[in-house]
């Protein structure tokens, strides 16, 4: 039996990357698929900033990836594109692989971006300035990046607490850069879900009171009762079993990000992004990074539990899931850092 064909055959199983050996060494078979499609809703964020990293410093193409990314409003999008078969993997919300396998949909996240989701809920202090708490959105119009979007599972969760439901409000996409900063300066919109640097710049300007903040890893864990998992990679397993190299390259290129940016100062991170990123406003931007790099993966390992957080989170708000029988096991694989580790072990 060709090795190719043993790993496809216990590929399929569990963690489709137990024999990853083989694949370690630098090139050692060619990539099965070299030529990628990323998508991705809102490049621009902190919480893809690994994703940036790896591209600017040539990471990808360090291991043999010529990677074309897509950026779309918000991560719902991005996911339908993998889905729909014009991407072969995302750069999203965790969650998106619990939800979707109760939808009968096979994908599994390969390498963690951020240990915590770093989405913030805040409210227009103009249009709310009696705001005493969450019930009080109730009839409201709330910003986030894209409906369905992990920015909209957040708000839903905060809504489910206080007994609202997803129907009590009124949910707008306004994207996650300089849009959402016009809808909420604007007054277009009343409160708001979304992520650095958007928040911070608002913040700044006294253009939102921030309500719930899952920046703070301690404040994620606490807000959803366990550790939550938030951007990451993740493709259909269908593909990770026929391209285990690919995937594998993928996984490099995040750990070794995740790696740099631990180390990395305001003025690295500065240097490195595109200046569009900024939004006119370096200071804010620091602030920005400041403020997410505790969430930030250091290591881009999933913990145990997350998939469970993960899950309870979604149940609370789709009672199609709560009633649904899933395989949390298969929705992640850690399997695939573990080697990059091994290869890039950090200092």
């Amino acid at each position: 039996m060709t090795l190719q064909r043993r790993h496809f055959l216990l590929g399929a199983g569990a963690t489709g990357a137990t024999l990853l050996s083989p694949f370690t060494g630098a090139h050692a078979q060619a990539l099965e698929k070299p030529q990628l499609t990323l998508a991705v809703g809102g490049k621009n964020l902190l919480y893809y900033l690994p994703l940036t990293i790896a591209e600017q410093l040539g990471y990808f193409k360090a291991e043999g990836l010529d990677l074309k990314i897509v950026n779309f409003a918000g991560g719902s999008q991005a996911l339908r594109a993998l889905v729909g078969g014009s991407a072969d993997v995302v750069s999203g919300a965790f969650e998106h692989t619990v939800n979707l396998q109760a939808k009968g949909q096979r994908l599994r996240a390969v390498a963690l971006m951020g240990r915590a989701p770093q989405i913030v809920l805040g409210i227009n202090p103009k249009t709310m300035p009696n705001f005493k708490s969450v019930a009080d959105l109730k009839g409201k119009k709330i910003g986030v990046t894209a409906p369905g979007s992990s920015t909209n599972v957040m708000a839903n969760f905060a809504l489910a607490k206080v007994g609202l439901k997803p129907s009590d409000v009124s949910f707008i996409g306004v994207g996650a850069g300089s849009g959402a900063v016009a809808a909420m300066r604007s007054g277009q919109i009343d409160a708001m879900s979304n992520l650095d640097p958007v928040i911070s710049l608002l913040t700044r300007s006294n253009d939102l009171k921030v309500i719930s903040d899952t920046r703070v890893v301690a404040e994620a864990d606490k807000v959803f009762g366990g550790p939550m998992p938030a951007g990451c990679l993740y493709l259909k397993q269908a593909f990770i079993d026929q391209n285990p190299r690919t995937v594998q390259a993928l996984a490099n290129a995040i750990v070794r990000a995740n790696q740099w940016i631990q180390k990395a100062g305001p003025g690295d991170i500065i240097k490195t992004v595109p200046e569009e990123y900024l939004l006119g406003d370096r200071a804010v931007y620091i602030d920005a990074f400041l403020a997410a790099k505790g969430a930030l993966s250091p290591d881009g390992l999933f913990p145990e539990k997350g998939a469970d957080t993960a899950f309870r989170a979604l149940a609370s708000i789709d009672p199609e899931i709560a009633k649904a029988t899933l395989d949390l096991k298969a929705v992640y694989t850690n399997d695939f850092v573990r080697a990059a580790l091994l290869k890039y072990p950090g200092k």
